[in-house]
């Protein structure tokens, strides 16, 4: 059976359904026009969302890592997270806060945060729905969730993160984040927000407001996506900002690429060479900002 052609329109819709207004049934239906059918529909619905059975890029059971589910304190009580290390380390290592996209801590973050590890950090994947009960596992009912989460307490609880690490057995007390989508947003309200984050990697994320752009101490790698419209909107005002504040910083756009673009469990979102460049030039950013 041949692949169902996906279009920019079909990739906008389902962009719109997870991040602004559209719900499941008009999702649906404004898929079914595009694609000329219910059954076309169906069939491509699933290719735009991430598949959790995806296979690992690193197994949960490798060798070279060693993950556990811990708890650690949040801004008002406990925080759940995926705690990765190398299996076998020498010295004191740079950690890596690395935030979740909308629907949560799922298994492509684990293993998101497994491949950190491997690049010789110390990785923290925190579930920022702790306070709404955790990752549920479906995750539409995880997007709706985050509907009701605050986005103070988010801050805060990012804040707490970079506490916890600053001080964690093993680590070297540099803290560094990465995130995506909703987290790539975090991840810029980190550099606000945390004076002592020590590095910040943003992928396809909402910028903070201008104003609060002075506030930013840590360094900064942007990854966008060249196809990313909505986001890509605030990218001008942003190196404003940075620029004039006499910030570090660096933007990278990746062009015909989109919007989660470095999620290999979507495959009509999945662009490998423009994942390949970003994480190359994410490892080396964090190599450098991190190290002893």
């Amino acid at each position: 059976m041949n692949r169902p052609v996906i279009t920019q329109a079909m990739i906008d819709a389902y962009d719109e359904y997870t991040h602004l207004t559209l719900d499941r049934r008009a999702f649906m239906d404004k898929l079914t026009r595009l694609a000329g059918s219910g059954a076309a529909a169906a069939a491509i619905a699933p290719l735009l969302a991430a598949n959790s059975a995806q296979a690992a890029i690193v197994a949960e059971d490798d060798a070279r890592v060693k993950g556990e589910d811990i708890t650690f304190p949040g801004s008002r009580g406990e925080m759940k997270g995926y705690l990765v290390r190398p299996a076998e380390a020498g010295g004191k290592l740079g950690t890596v806060i690395v935030i979740h996209e909308n629907r949560g801590l799922n298994p492509h973050i684990r293993d998101v945060a497994r491949r950190i590890a491997l690049e010789g950090f110390i990785a923290l994947a925190p579930d920022f729905l702790s306070p709404l009960g955790g990752t549920p596992s479906n995750e539409d009912k995880a997007r709706d969730m985050f509907s009701q989460l605050a986005p103070e307490q988010a801050i805060a609880d990012g804040v707490a993160a970079v506490s916890y690490l600053k001080t964690l057995d093993g680590g070297n007390g540099k803290v560094g984040a990465i995130g995506f989508c909703w987290g790539g947003g975090l991840v810029n309200d980190l550099a606000v927000n945390a004076p002592d984050l020590n590095a910040a990697v943003a992928y396809y994320g909402r910028q903070p407001k201008n104003e609060d752009v002075a506030k930013i101490k840590a360094p900064l790698l942007l990854h966008y996506a060249g196809k990313d419209e909505r986001i890509n909107a605030g990218i001008d005002a942003y190196k404003a900002a940075l620029q004039s504040g006499g910030k570090e910083y660096a933007v990278h756009v990746y062009d015909g690429a989109q919007h989660a673009f470095n999620n290999d469990t979507s495959a009509a979102r999945y662009d490998k060479a423009a994942a390949d460049l970003a994480w190359q030039r994410t490892v080396a950013f964090l190599k450098e900002k991190l190290s002893s």
